[in-house]
């Protein structure tokens, strides 16, 4: 079987069980037989070849509404050797320049021109220029009350990154936000790396202006590619996530491209999409087990 059909729902929710699973596997024909890799949690069925996207699609809406992931992965460099992960509202809940634009009575403004080049509306690095130009003047101690009162880690960031550094894979934070956030939260959650734009400052305040070139969606890619290279690794064994438009190079490029809670055209171009499941679910998805 050269592929499995990969399901999850969220450990505070452990909604999947014997029926479900059986059901699923049902829907296939030739499946063999399902095997627990998280009780209620994270399951997988083996299947004959399959094209992932279109089967996982079909899975879906066959048992929608109930909240649980379905993807179909290839067997083959399931386990992988290289994470890329995007931060805001992937790695964290928060958009950190967002909680930046709070403190300037912004946020709401900033908030809608995030969420429109995150959707791919408008173009990101000049959508990112407009949003920092509004910050000038901003006291640089801001960051450190946003981290320490604000940002929240994602749940299952840090398993994920602990789980997939534990087989020898090494992971890089990736992010069209800022170092001034990426370096202190990439330490908080474990990765190796961490890339992201620099925010100019006048002193003790922002600038108003962010460094060029901006880190943006070719530029995430491009990172992806790098770091496989020094590695000397495959394209297969490389994972992707994020949720945003700026994400989609790194996930068409990654072996396994995974979008989190995503961006409608995200979720629809990725090869694996978690919606409902946390950031272990990544961890099932190379078919870590729990179960002995």
């Amino acid at each position: 079987m050269p592929h499995v059909v990969c399901l999850t729902c969220a450990p505070a929710r452990p909604i999947l069980d014997e029926a479900l699973v059986a059901h699923i596997a049902a829907l296939v024909p030739g499946a063999g037989a399902p095997r627990w890799l998280r009780r209620g949690v994270a399951a997988e069925i083996p299947v004959p070849e399959a094209d992932p996207i279109p089967l996982g699609r079909t899975l879906r809406d066959a048992i929608a509404p109930a909240a649980v992931d379905v993807n179909v992965v290839p067997l083959a460099h399931r386990r992988k050797r290289l994470l890329l992960a995007d931060m805001d509202s992937t790695m964290i809940e928060q958009e950190c320049i967002d909680e930046l634009a709070d403190f300037v009575g912004l946020k709401a403004e900033v908030a809608a021109i995030t969420e429109r080049a995150m959707r791919g509306e408008i173009a990101f690095e000049p959508a990112l220029r407009e949003r920092v130009a509004l910050l000038k003047g901003l006291r640089l101690s801001v960051v450190d009350e946003i981290i320490a009162e604000r940002i929240r880690i994602m749940s299952g960031a840090r398993e994920l990154v602990t789980g997939m550094k534990a087989w020898g894979a090494y992971a890089c934070l990736v992010s069209g936000g800022f170092t001034l956030f990426t370096g202190p939260i990439a330490a908080r959650i474990g990765f190796d790396e961490n890339r992201a734009n620099r925010l100019l400052t006048d002193g003790d305040r922002l600038a108003g202006l962010v460094e060029e070139p901006i880190l943006g969606r070719e530029a995430k890619r491009a990172s992806l590619i790098e770091i496989r290279d020094r590695l000397g690794l495959s394209a297969e064994e490389t994972l992707a996530v994020g949720d945003g438009a700026n994400d989609l190079a790194m996930i068409g490029e990654a072996g396994l491209g995974v979008a989190y809670r995503a961006k409608p055209a995200v979720a629809d171009a990725a090869g694996a999409r978690i919606e409902h499941g946390d950031l272990t679910a990544l961890l099932y998805l190379q078919g870590h087990s729990v179960e002995h």
